[in-house]
């Protein structure tokens, strides 16, 4: 499949605008490890601690400019994709959740994240790879 220039340039503002919410999601994670954790209780520690959010609502916002740059057919794409891995991800994790009850580790709510992120790169592969 051939790119054109606007698919290129569609890509490259995505990957900067991802990339730098990536950045400050990253930034304020660490500094939320580093001095929030060890703030005393209360309204300011609480805010500190959920800072990296920001980060993670841009990453947000920057997929959903992305999906608003694309032609049709490469948003529908992604929609089924990003719907097929949340699937997934919904049936994985509730699958775990029968494990936890027969004895397996608890797992923390951030796996959830990465196994999502991981099936959607699954599903948009293996899509693409039948599309060939």
């Amino acid at each position: 499949m051939k790119t054109n220039t606007h698919e290129k340039r569609v890509g490259k503002a995505y990957l900067r605008e991802l990339g730098i919410s990536f950045a400050v999601y990253a930034i304020l994670l660490v500094a939320t490890i580093l001095y929030g954790r060890p703030m005393q209780e209360g309204v300011l520690r609480t805010v500190v601690l959920l800072s990296p959010m920001l980060g993670f609502c841009l990453m947000l916002w920057a997929i959903a400019r992305h999906l608003n740059r694309v032609d049709e057919y490469a948003r529908r794409f992604l929609l089924e994709s990003f719907a097929l891995a949340a699937a997934l991800t919904a049936g994985l994790t509730f699958s775990y959740g029968f494990l936890e009850t027969a004895g397996y580790p608890r797992l923390s709510m951030f796996a959830v994240w990465m196994v999502l992120g991981a099936t959607t790169a699954l599903v948009c592969t293996v899509r693409a790879l039948r599309q060939r």
